[in-house]
């Protein structure tokens, strides 16, 4: 187009005379010949016209590979004019298996946001979801069909509801259940106005349940029995704050198979726990037991379990009445691994030395004295030397002296945790003992102990195994011996904090609360629907991160958290002292 402007631009201007001369004829041939070769030459066609591409790219398309450009599809066939610019989305042959197993290893956040991704990753987000956390408030009821519809393979269920809200009833705890029938797990938390009806309906409904954790409701033992004794398969059982009385609960809980399949039991903060002895006794597949701040005189029910349930591996009593009597019963479990005797004034040395002589598979032992001094050198000594397979020994607020603490170091070869909290009888000698026989020690805390540098700068050649050293509120101690050791051994962690004050924590409570987070492990996928406020929920998961951070006390390697908390007046050991 432009050449034909040119051209005849170029001719008007050509005077007349040219034209009839023929050298000027031959000199204008020349003239647009030349013309021609140059714009061929700057890609310029005569007849056709070539536009400039289009550079947008459809949004729909841009995660999408094998991109057709109109001259060929990339599979070896012929394009057509519908298929041009197509481009094939491979996400969408991905099936609907893999696709549920990948979301599996995404968090609760990003696992939200795949599901508005498309139609499809929202049915399938739904139906491979597993654990669920609904804020269970009284509304709940009127969502539970269309929940329930997107979220059927639901196993592990936690009903959360606060103190300023409604909760939901026996009527939408049924509906769940109908609509949850491969429930394996259940929490309870807050959950005031379901009864003993609503936990019935669970029981036959939900015949694959597991595990089962109430904490803060209304009903009585009576509920606990609805479940347990309608259920051949739940495995744990977790009681918390459980509000109702039930005078009668006793005698139902001896009638029918409850507790026939129960392999753990923790009861805590329970004002009518004496309740559940017969379900405890009942129980002949125990294999956990905690009791802690349960009113009732426990000596009976643990001599009770000692002849019926010999498959005891792990006993905590925390603040109960329980004496000797009871320790002799714990005493006839030969299988008894892990035993806490958290604020226990009644026992004393004749029971523990009982548990000692027959317990010899013993790994594990917490002792909280409660500066009673009832538990001293002779118990401790009858402990190292009938109890060889002892790992973890943890001593708060007692008063054991150079006998025992050296029986200890000379007859426990195996023992690898060793927390002394308290002592305020142990010396430098004690500790450089230690260091020179506790061969297998990978990990040491002292804490408000008289040590001084002198002890702790044994460490720098003995223990060959220490992998960890933490030493708290030692005064006597200067941070001066820490950087000495962490250069003498610089594969040995020391953690020194002379300077700090922190809050006296020594019981066993957190034991208990480890069941409340067991039924959901951490790094469960969970959703919080219906109504809970981001603020709320928020709060909580900070609240549960706080908790396993000061509370991971032992963490790792089946370190079993040694529960501490505040008490008065005493110097005691933090639960994150070995993490």
């Amino acid at each position: 187009m432009h050449l034909h402007l040119l051209l005849h631009l170029f001719i008007s201007f050509i005077p007349h005379f040219f034209i009839s001369n023929y050298l000027s004829i031959f000199f204008f041939i020349i003239l647009l010949l030349l013309f021609i070769i140059f714009f061929n030459s700057m890609g310029q066609s005569l007849s056709t016209y070539v536009p400039s591409p289009d550079l947008n790219i459809s949004k729909t398309n841009r995660f999408c590979y094998g991109y057709v450009d109109g001259y060929g599809d990339g599979n070896d066939n012929d394009s057509s004019s519908d298929n041009f610019g197509y481009r094939r989305n491979y996400i969408d042959e991905i099936p609907d298996e893999c696709l549920a197993s990948i979301l599996h290893f995404v968090d609760a956040v990003d696992r939200k946001n795949c599901s508005l991704v498309c139609r499809r990753w929202l049915r399938v987000e739904g139906e491979s979801r597993q654990r669920l956390s609904l804020n269970a408030e009284a509304k709940l009821l009127d969502v539970v069909p269309s929940l329930f519809t997107r979220f059927d393979s639901v196993t592990k269920l936690a009903l959360r509801c606060n103190r300023k809200s409604i909760s939901i009833n026996d009527d939408a705890l049924i509906l769940i259940s109908l609509r949850c029938k491969n429930l394996t797990r259940l929490k309870l938390r807050g959950c005031r106005e379901i009864t003993e009806i609503g936990m019935l309906g669970l029981a036959r409904n939900c015949k694959n349940l597991k595990k089962l954790l109430v904490v803060s409701c209304l009903f009585g033992v009576k509920g606990i029995h609805a479940v347990v004794d309608n259920s051949n398969v739940i495995e744990e059982l977790s009681v918390k704050r459980l509000r109702g009385v039930n005078n009668d609960g006793g005698e139902l809980l001896c009638g029918g198979g409850g507790g026939s399949s129960l392999k753990s039991i923790c009861l805590k903060e329970l004002v009518n726990g004496s309740s559940f002895a017969p379900l405890i006794i009942g129980s002949r597949k125990l294999q956990t037991l905690k009791l802690i701040r349960c009113i009732g005189d426990w000596d009976t029910t643990l001599t009770s379990v000692g002849k019926l349930s010999s498959g005891l591996i792990e006993i905590h009593l925390e603040k109960i009445q329980v004496s000797d009597v009871g320790l002799v019963g714990v005493s006839k479990c030969l299988k008894l691994e892990t035993l806490h005797l958290v604020k226990t004034p009644e026992c004393s040395d004749v029971g523990l030395i009982a548990v000692a002589e027959h317990c010899k598979m013993l790994k594990k032992l917490h002792i909280n004295g409660w500066r009673t001094n009832r538990i001293g050198d002779d118990s401790l000594i009858s402990v190292a030397r009938n109890c060889p397979n002892l790992q973890e020994l943890v001593l708060i607020a007692m008063f054991p002296t150079s006998l025992s603490l050296g029986a200890i170091a000379s007859y426990c070869q195996g023992l690898e945790r060793f927390a002394l909290c308290g002592i305020v009888t142990v010396c430098d000698v004690d500790i450089e003992c230690f260091a020179s026989k506790c061969v297998a020690l990978r990990k040491l805390c002292i804490k408000g102990c008289p040590v001084s540098n002198v002890g702790i700068a044994a460490f720098a050649s003995g223990c060959p195994n220490l992998v960890k050293l933490k030493v708290r509120k030692c005064v006597k101690v200067t941070g001066e011996v820490g950087e000495w050791l962490r250069v003498r051994r610089s594969s040995l962690a020391v953690n020194f904090d002379h300077n700090q004050v922190e809050a006296l924590d020594g019981s066993g409570s957190d034991v208990g609360v480890q069941e409340t987070t067991m039924a959901f492990p951490p790094n469960d996928n969970e959703v919080t629907l219906i109504g809970d406020s981001p603020s709320t929920s928020n709060n909580n998961n900070n609240n549960n991160r706080l908790f396993r951070t000061k509370f991971g006390f032992f963490a790792g390697r089946n370190f079993v958290p040694c529960a501490f908390r505040r008490w008065t007046n005493i110097d005691t050991i933090s639960s994150s002292s070995f993490s």
